[in-house]
């Protein structure tokens, strides 16, 4: 895994600003709520997507909640007070005092499916009954666009997929929350050139090659070779899932 406090100063940039801070927000309020009192948003990251939340809905108290200390030190300059530093297994958050917790770019990070499933515990207790949990699915497929350089990847060894819609939605009904809606967002930003694939690849972007091992140079000349190595190819899509809790 990446390490998140090296990469905050970086992250915004390298993961298309705003307009897919933009588009992200806009497809998870989509499934909110119309009135949510409260709303938690779990590895919040450095807030360029949480800020939106409590931008484009006035009176909604947002809390946004991250591990990485220089993740939670962007964020809260974003959102001065309203952002905690915590481990998204055991949220430092009281039961059932949220209407909305949000989970975008996190499940696909974790070790395990006990790890999944103990996450999405956490995002239930913390719900009241009839909140909203929406959370990013999938996310490791959502980048594969069919290009010329997935062709290239498509031979690297495989990474367990622990975020994907039919655990994660199985994952959910065992925890008492039930399938709510779902949603789309572009990735603006996101598409992957050759040469910038080749230096996510040699800083360990892609974990079962992880630097220095001899099959990643091989990697690296394969894409090398393809034309045009600075054109992004098509930005990925995102898909989100949207569960309620009941009571």
């Amino acid at each position: 895994m990446l390490d998140y406090d090296e990469e905050a100063g970086r992250y915004d940039a390298s993961r298309g600003g705003e307009p897919r801070a933009r588009a992200a927000a806009e497809a998870v309020l989509a499934l909110l709520p119309a009135r949510p009192r409260d709303l938690l948003d779990v590895a919040c990251g450095t807030g360029i997507v949480t800020r939106r939340f409590a931008a484009a809905r006035p009176g909604l108290r947002v809390t946004g909640v991250d591990l990485a200390p220089a993740m939670t030190c962007r964020a809260a300059a974003r959102l001065p007070g309203a952002v905690v530093r915590g481990d998204s297994r055991r949220l430092p958050v009281r039961d059932a005092s949220v209407d909305a917790v949000v989970s975008v770019w996190l499940l696909h990070l974790l070790a395990g499916p006990g790890e999944v499933r103990r996450v999405i515990g956490e995002c239930a207790r913390v719900l009241r009954p009839g909140g909203i949990w929406v959370t990013t699915v999938g996310k490791a497929a959502s980048h594969n666009v069919g290009s010329d350089i997935d062709a290239v990847l498509a031979a690297r060894p495989p990474s367990p997929v622990h975020d994907g819609p039919e655990d994660v939605t199985a994952h959910a009904a065992g925890l008492g929350l039930r399938p709510a809606g779902h949603g789309r967002f572009t990735g603006h930003g996101q598409g992957r050139s050759p040469r910038r694939t080749i230096a996510d690849l040699r800083r360990g972007w892609f974990v079962t090659l992880p630097p220095g091992d001899p099959r990643t140079e091989g990697f690296a000349d394969r894409l090398a070779s393809l034309p045009d190595q600075d054109r992004p190819r098509p930005d990925p899509v995102f898909h989100l899932r949207a569960f309620r809790k009941g009571g």
